[in-house]
């Protein structure tokens, strides 16, 4: 699918809502990827379904990211294309950001709000305006610093994205939690045929445990597809620790792939693997599998049990003991059900809230 179909797909879907005001909004992106990116890349793929959305239903939206993005609402180009496809490295990503952050600031009179998702960036150049602002944080805030922070800056209006991200610091200006959406037709294909082998979708990094993954599936005699990216700070870690577990028979690496081949992998598989090691604020990839049919075994860290209903739409598990005993029960969830459940708005159900205009599960 294109991305211009994609974005008729979003606008078709929410054409037939209206809005009482029509607001002027500013969403700002990080610079990292493009909105949304090319391949892997959760926090620019939300910011894309978010703006879109918001132009479908009326508001008059500009997007500050990077230059090669696909967007329905105005863009200003904070750089002329995302830092990750550089073939130079920079110096430092901070001077990029800054820069985007002071033309918006010169432009924050044109919005009735301005939305960030620059993690902590912006706090000491809008203050005066906090009032106009709300901030999604993406990112862990189990960091040692980060209680300074929001104490510092108390005025700023903030989303977590699931329960679990906000418990480092409970006492932050929290206005919401509101896990993340995709849209109603993410995965357009059949979802009752099972998979013959387990997926790894993301990125390759020690808290992803990736050797988790395949110790798993050589246990339970299943096949292993890993598709994910290798960030240049995880190189190391790549070829010392991960590259030699490749040879492990059953295991193929496929490198980092599209959307289309992405969906196609988690479609096809009998489960997701998630067996990550430390507080995952969300993981859009659990919903993108459930989006397929596909059940999730994800181990009890961060926001996976906000986001799998246990023995449902997969299992919860806290060992590989437990994750090689799960894989032997992928036959009790019904794989019609487990997008049913998507469908209807999963975590919804449970805590009755609305994604930026966009339902949770579906955009």
């Amino acid at each position: 699918m294109t991305e211009r179909n994609r974005l008729d797909n979003v606008i078709g879907f929410t054409a037939r809502r209206t809005v009482e005001r029509r607001l002027r909004i500013a969403q700002v992106a990080p610079l990292y990827e493009s909105v949304p990116p090319r391949l892997y890349g959760g926090t620019e793929r939300v910011i894309a379904y978010l703006t879109d959305a918001l132009v479908a239903l009326g508001h008059d939206v500009t997007l500050f990211a990077s230059g090669d993005s696909v967007t329905a609402a105005k863009l200003v180009p904070g750089r002329r294309r995302a830092i990750r496809l550089e073939r130079r490295p920079l110096n430092s990503d901070l001077g990029v950001h800054f820069a985007m952050l002071r033309d918006v600031r010169e432009r924050a009179d044109e919005f009735d709000i301005l939305h960030f998702h620059t993690d902590i960036l912006h706090l000491p150049m809008f203050e005066e305006i906090a009032s106009r602002t709300v901030t999604t944080m993406h990112g862990r805030l189990d960091l040692v610093h980060m209680p300074d922070v929001f104490e510092r800056w108390r005025n700023y209006p903030l989303v977590s994205i699931s329960n679990d991200q906000r418990r480092p610091v409970p006492n932050a200006n929290w206005i919401a939690t509101i896990p993340h959406g995709l849209p109603l037709d993410f995965h357009e294909g059949t979802t009752a045929r099972p998979g013959a082998y387990l997926a790894f979708v993301g990125r390759i990094a020690r808290e992803k445990r990736p050797d988790r993954a395949i110790a798993i599936a050589r246990r339970a005699g299943l096949p292993l597809k890993i598709a994910a990216k290798v960030d240049a700070a995880d190189e190391r870690y790549f070829q010392e620790e991960i590259e030699p577990l490749l040879d492990t028979p059953g295991v193929e690496f496929l490198g980092e792939l599209g959307e289309r081949e992405k969906r196609e992998v988690l479609a096809s598989a009998a489960a997701l693997l998630f067996p990550i090691e430390w507080p995952e604020p969300f993981g859009l990839v659990m919903i993108e599998a459930m989006a397929c049919g596909t059940p999730v075994i994800g181990f009890r860290c961060g926001s996976v049990p906000e986001v799998i209903d246990d023995g449902v739409t997969g299992f919860v598990v806290e060992s590989e003991d437990e994750a090689v005993a799960a894989c032997g029960r992928l036959g009790e969830i019904d794989r019609v059900r487990t997008h049913a459940v998507f469908k209807a708005g999963g975590i919804r159900a449970r805590t009755d809230k609305i994604s930026h205009g966009m339902r949770i599960y579906p955009a």
